[in-house]
């Protein structure tokens, strides 16, 4: 298990866990189901950044030194997967062209705009959030997040080959064991989360029914870009559920 933890480390995140230990190639087969893990380290980095910011700066800084952290320490790597969404989804006509489109390593229009509304909602629903509660959504929407979305190699096959991967790895579907492990890591932040909360929760299982119909309808199955595209769309989605709770309760 320690190997696959930090297997999930070092895939995840631009972190040098791979001074620590060498660890077999097999592991990163299994990263998935040690994703949410992977969030806890993310999202608590957001979380302290943010605290700290927020007694030297307004809330909007805070966010968006937050924001920049996480980008630090995982090199963008999930917003590459979404900005190829964004384009494949955007430009391709059909599968081929869409699983094309997204293994381009250049940006387009759409790959561009996607990117700037994903922040731009971003910023707009967190800073909308009490001072007090934003490290704590920070730090459990992305672990739960990242635990929701792991499901996505068990519901659908990959859609390239192996050797057409640009991780140059498949990921293998959960065991009982890793199912388990894989919830440990997503919903024991949860329990810092204020009840009136709760309903951020919605928010990730909704954008994953949906943009899993949209994978099985285009491309039969999904790809890496999907993976971190559907992680930062159901996060996006938990911040905004956060913002209508504060809306609501006045």
């Amino acid at each position: 298990m320690l190997n696959n933890i930090l297997a999930a480390l070092m895939f995840f995140t631009r972190l040098p866990f791979w001074r620590l230990k060498t660890v077999p190639q097999e592991c990163f087969k299994h990263v998935v189901a040690y994703w949410s893990f992977s969030g806890w380290l993310t999202g608590g980095m957001m979380a302290l950044a943010c605290w700290l910011l927020l007694h030297l700066f307004s809330v909007p800084v805070a966010v968006i030194g937050a924001l920049v952290v996480r980008l630090l320490l995982t090199g963008a790597l999930h917003e590459d997967g979404l900005a190829d969404f964004f384009d494949g989804f955007g430009g391709g006509r059909d599968r081929e062209s869409i699983l094309r489109i997204m293994k381009d390593s250049y940006i387009g229009s759409y790959g561009v705009i996607g990117l700037i509304m994903y922040y731009l909602l971003g910023v707009g629903s967190l800073i909308s959030l009490p001072a007090p509660v934003l490290p704590v959504v920070l730090l459990c929407a992305d672990p739960f997040s990242k635990f929701v979305c792991g499901h996505i190699i068990g519901v659908l096959p990959y859609a390239r080959r192996e050797e057409e991967s640009k991780a140059k790895v498949v990921y293998v579907r959960f065991n009982w064991k890793e199912t388990l492990v894989s919830a440990v890591g997503g919903l024991l932040p949860l329990l810092l989360l204020p009840v009136a909360y709760g309903w951020i929760l919605t928010g990730p299982c909704m954008v994953f029914f949906l943009l899993i119909r949209l994978f099985h309808c285009r491309l039969k199955g999904y790809t890496g870009d999907c993976c971190g595209a559907l992680f930062l769309l159901a996060e996006l989605s938990a911040w905004m559920m956060a913002a209508i709770v504060v809306r609501l309760n006045g």
